[in-house]
């Protein structure tokens, strides 16, 4: 494995051998956030630094806010999978991603210490300033590839970055009674919805029927934005917290 000048000052290098290149020379554009999932930092870090896994990441965050830097920027590393945001696939070509150290969902969804959400926080913004990626296009794992991917967390608190000028956020509409849409329910209405989550981005098809496609971006959703209650039921407090996070992006306001 090749060693490379860190492009975060603050970051070690470990090299990793799986990255490319980037296809037609794109620039990331795109930050998207990820947690291991695995029992150890040990074990996650090998793992990405292994050629057999033919998975990376661009930085590693650990509990105690270190980073390690296993991919150089400008390669493209192999962390987001398949997935799409506002039409264009190949997210690895368009991201740099980074891998927050949590056991996850199959951990029981720990907190993230508060150094460690400092560092990925301080990291974000040097990436942010460095390539000009807009706040909104700070992401989870789970936007890109709703359903597939789940990370980094209903935990995961994207209000903290957002106050500290990372990621694009309004505080949450309230859970309360009222009409909603869910799994089965056809027509009209289902098609707003369906054409507000694809003007914020994700790749949902508008249909007017609320099928299983249509739940599970609307679970990532609420994963990211509307953390309180994770079930894929586009309730008041969603379908609110969708109309002004589109009303507050710079190209609507």
């Amino acid at each position: 494995m090749t060693s490379f000048e860190a492009d975060y000052r603050k970051a070690c290098v470990q090299p990793s051998p799986n990255h490319g290149e980037r296809a037609d020379g794109r620039k990331p554009d795109m930050i998207i956030l990820h947690y291991t999932g695995m029992p150890t930092p040990g074990s996650a870090l090998d793992w990405l630094c292994r050629e057999e896994s033919q998975v990376s990441c661009h930085y590693f965050v650990h509990e105690n806010g270190d980073v390690v830097q296993l991919v150089a920027e400008a390669r493209r590393a192999w962390h987001a999978g398949k997935g799409s945001w506002h039409g264009e696939g190949d997210i690895n070509s368009r991201s740099i991603g980074i891998e927050i150290v949590n056991a996850g969902h199959p951990g029981g969804l720990p907190d993230f210490p508060e150094e460690q959400i400092a560092a990925v926080i301080e990291l974000c913004r040097d990436c942010g300033k460095r390539w000009s990626i807009a706040p909104e296009r700070v992401l989870a794992h789970s936007d890109v590839a709703p359903i597939r991917k789940v990370d980094p967390g209903e935990k995961f608190p994207w209000a903290k970055l957002h106050h500290a000028g990372v990621g694009h956020w309004v505080e949450p509409a309230p859970i309360t009674g009222g009409r909603f849409f869910q799994r089965g329910d056809c027509g009209q209405p289902v098609e707003a919805l369906q054409s507000m989550l694809s003007l914020y981005g994700y790749a949902t098809e508008i249909t007017g029927e609320f099928s299983e496609k249509t739940a599970g971006d609307v679970e990532a959703f609420q994963r990211h934005f509307r953390q309180e209650r994770v079930d894929g039921i586009a309730d008041f407090s969603t379908i609110d917290t969708l109309h002004r996070l589109l009303s507050a992006l710079p190209r609507y306001s």
